[in-house]
């Protein structure tokens, strides 16, 4: 009788079973802003004066147009965007559910983006958040 292979193989569907629900309560981990998070977000900043850097304060929160242009979701970042990259703030972080594993939330510009770690990869933004 030949022999039959039990479980699921050679790693294929691993990640199957970490779908069970994460972070805080019944919220699952996640890596895109949704309706609530946008809304959380329009919140927070709008309760606040900006805090933009005066050289961002003069252009309303805009970034130079060729760092503007590559500011987009499934892009890459640029060395010129990753070093303008600032954490998001630790308050509006703890309003906001958690993020899967290597992934952070950032603020460029006038922009929130949900970011890649390893790659710098864009999977989400909202634009003018600070406005």
């Amino acid at each position: 009788m030949p022999a039959v292979s039990q479980g699921k193989g050679k790693g294929h569907n691993k990640h199957d079973d970490d779908d069970e629900d994460r972070g805080k309560g019944k919220k699952k981990a996640k890596h895109e802003f949704d309706e609530r998070d946008r809304e959380v977000v329009s919140s927070y900043y709008s309760d606040r004066n900006s805090n933009l850097p005066p050289g961002l304060a003069k252009r309303g929160g805009n970034l130079p147009p060729g760092l503007e242009k590559q500011l987009e979701r499934n892009g890459t970042l640029p060395p010129g965007l990753q070093k303008r990259l600032q954490p998001c703030p630790v308050e509006l972080e703890r309003r906001l559910p958690p993020l899967e594993t290597g992934y952070s939330r950032g603020v460029i510009g006038a922009h929130l983006v949900i970011y890649n770690r390893s790659t710098n990869v864009i999977v989400d933004i909202m634009r003018n958040v600070m406005h």
